[in-house]
């Protein structure tokens, strides 16, 4: 009976130790400062298809019955980060858990180490800038550590440390890492540009490689459409070379970032995504500061939710009376540090990388 043991070796688990430390010295020495914000909120960031763990609030311990107001444990800590910039932060970091419920994988843990950040006064290709640089510090520490623990003894561990080069040789590509549309990610890879494609063109791209539709993905849902496509069609391709930056989503994906207009006239996100080796590491954003359009966002999620059957969340947040009194220009970025490190460390799998994951917490 070994399932008390971690999945991941203590060898690892010391390595995971150091790495921290050196996310965090590299944000202490470019000027930000760390912050911890709840884990359990009356808020919650609004997503058709993220769902969050829910707690009810019982407001003393003699009410041991259903009820009481919904809390959530947070699936990103970006609106309590947001009301610190509303209230004069200028550039902060935290370092922590968060937690999706229904996400469990190799690349996916229901509880996962998050690391988010936002600065005022950038953009999102000056955050593209300096995600750049973490991700070199933090593969460049990484094979440090390795090449003094590692050896060819052990043929799990020599594996691990000869992917890990690997990797790092892509990272550390003298041309930099490599910034893509999501336009030009698609022409690429598939021969086609999709932005302003019509539903026919997507049915089209999908027969012509000979994609199944999956069950459940309606034939007038384009952003899910899209989705397919991409993870079919275009991610697995992406950081192969070195890594990239995929940006100018569609403006139907924007989230919480601003939207603009393209060079070719197509409604884009002003956001990014980070991949190596096809994995997505991070999503980053010039953030909307408009709390009348996120309003409208939340609304239209909130009937995508409804519309799938999925449980209403709250519509208003403490982050949209921070909005309307008025919330500074920023760009932020959010990146799964177990992902980070499970590929700066050259392995393939989360569990390789964490403790306790889900089947063993």
């Amino acid at each position: 009976m070994t399932e008390f043991l971690p999945t991941a070796s203590l060898q690892t688990l010391r390595q995971r130790a150091a790495l921290l430390a050196v996310i965090r010295r590299f944000f202490d020495d470019a000027g930000y400062f760390e912050v911890e914000t709840p884990l359990l909120s009356a808020d919650i960031v609004v997503d058709a298809w993220l769902e969050p763990f829910v707690a009810n609030f019982l407001p003393s311990p003699q009410m041991w019955v259903q009820g009481g107001q919904p809390h959530y444990l947070q699936t990103s800590p970006e609106f309590a980060m947001k009301r610190l910039l509303a209230a004069g932060a200028q550039a902060i970091y935290q370092l922590g858990k968060a937690f999706r419920n229904g996400e469990v994988g190799d690349r996916h843990n229901p509880e996962f180490t998050m690391l988010e950040w936002y600065r005022v006064g950038d953009d999102h290709h000056a955050q593209m800038t300096f995600t750049e640089a973490l991700v070199q510090r933090v593969f460049a520490a990484a094979l440090e550590l390795s090449n003094d623990k590692l050896t060819i003894d052990n043929p799990i561990l020599h594996g691990a440390l000869l992917r890990q080069q690997r990797l790092a040789k892509r990272v550390a590509n003298p041309r930099g890492f490599e910034r893509l549309s999501y336009d030009e990610a698609f022409e690429r890879y598939t021969g086609q540009c999709v932005l302003q494609a019509g539903m026919g063109t997507l049915f089209d791209l999908a027969a012509k490689h000979r994609l199944i539709c999956p069950l459940g993905l309606d034939r007038d849902d384009r952003d899910g459409w899209l989705n397919w496509l991409l993870a079919e069609l275009v991610e697995p391709h992406l950081g192969c070379d070195r890594p990239t930056f995929l940006g100018d989503y569609p403006a139907s994906q924007a989230a919480l970032a601003r939207t603009s207009v393209s060079a070719k006239g197509a409604a884009v996100a002003e956001r990014f995504e980070l991949y190596l080796d096809g994995v997505e590491i991070c999503n980053g954003y010039h953030e909307l500061t408009d709390s009348a359009v996120l309003r409208v966002r939340i609304r239209e999620q909130l009937a995508i939710r409804a519309a799938a059957g999925l449980r209403p969340l709250p519509a208003e947040s403490r982050l949209l009376a921070a909005m309307d009194s008025s919330l500074p220009a920023s760009s932020g970025n959010a990146m799964g540090v177990d992902r980070l490190l499970m590929l700066a460390l050259g392995h393939s799998r989360l569990a390789d990388v964490i403790a306790f994951p889900f089947d063993r917490a």
